[in-house]
């Protein structure tokens, strides 16, 4: 063989060993980078919520660490980091922000461009999020929630306490979605048959001023409105519920594992499970505005059976077998 030929074969061979050495090392600037944003602390291990939403990324194939990256960004519970917090992942130019309500305001106020999706957003045309469920139009999308579900709480307090007639209302005017939950559980209400008690709280000190209203007029049980200044005081919530005897009737799972009565919602982590499809489908170049608010198909009831012992009462059959969890 020819020292031509040979000098040829090498530079071929050469080539060929050296084509995935610079795949790899090309492969990390193309790594899709996305935000996560939100209000209260990252859990350490993840809340069931974040823990689904990776696992929806496993299973369209992306893994943290290895082909995407996730800049996290928490306020821990300080809403006034939030502005910064969401400026800091524009400059980083992700291609997409998770934000979890509590922070969709933010990520909002920060980007008309960059794409946003929001797991659970309640109302969304009502809160001029978006402009219809079908066709989103703007850069925020993600799976929906509906205030109706309101109504179907108070209908599951009454029928766990058939006795109920005075209901205690622990909400945020403030929060997206609540002027229609409240509607809504005010047209319960009437065809229930039970009288609501509002307390209102729009920020910390409104908190232990409502409580004290409550402790003063006795209601039959207590519902709660989720927002971020509430879910920030559960323990506080729950802990006067129990000391006065009060049933609970809260949004979502954590709320009854954290000692909670009842709860009943869209199973949540289902929600952030699918916002991980949205994520993908944006990554591969589809428009948030495109990508109808799809609504929930699943939902769940939650009890917890220790805390209605602590509380003497006795939870009817009929709801029991209808409950997904019961907590023992």
């Amino acid at each position: 063989m020819s020292p031509g030929r040979r000098a040829k074969i090498l530079a071929l061979v050469l080539g060929l060993v050296a084509a995935p050495l610079v795949g790899q090392a090309q492969r990390p600037g193309s790594v899709p980078r996305i935000g996560y944003l939100v209000l209260p602390p990252l859990a350490n291990p993840p809340s069931a919520e974040r823990q689904a939403f990776l696992e929806g990324l496993r299973e369209l194939g992306y893994v943290e660490g290895r082909n995407i990256t996730i800049e996290y960004r928490s306020a821990a519970w300080n809403r006034e980091l939030l502005p910064d917090l969401a400026a800091e992942l524009v400059e980083l130019k992700v291609e997409v922000i998770v934000a979890i309500p509590g922070a969709v305001e933010a990520a909002r106020a920060a980007t008309k461009t960059i794409p946003i999706v929001v797991p659970f957003i309640a109302d969304a045309v009502e809160n001029g999020l978006v402009a219809s469920l079908a066709r989103p139009g703007g850069n925020i999308t993600g799976p929906g929630t509906t205030s109706e579900l309101s109504g179907k709480r108070l209908e599951l307090l009454k029928e766990a306490i058939p006795k109920l007639a005075r209901v205690a209302v622990l909400w945020n005017p403030a929060n997206g979605g609540a002027p229609r939950q409240w509607k809504e559980t005010q047209s319960s209400a009437r065809l229930l048959g039970v009288a609501l008690q509002s307390h209102e709280v729009k920020d910390p000190n409104d908190v232990p001023t409502a409580l004290s209203a409550m402790a003063r007029k006795r209601p039959d049980a207590l519902l709660t409105f989720a927002s971020p200044l509430t879910t920030a005081y559960r323990p506080i919530i729950v802990e006067f519920a129990t000391k006065q005897r009060l049933p609970t009737m809260f949004e979502v799972r954590a709320d009854v594992e954290g000692g909670g009565l009842i709860s009943y919602s869209a199973n949540l982590p289902d929600m952030f499970r699918r916002a991980a499809r949205y994520v993908d489908k944006i990554l591969k170049g589809a428009k948030p505005g495109d990508l109808p608010i799809e609504q929930p198909t699943r939902f769940e009831l939650v009890i917890n059976l220790k805390t209605a012992k602590a509380l003497g009462l006795t939870i009817p059959q009929s709801v029991l077998l209808r409950a997904d969890q019961l907590i023992e």
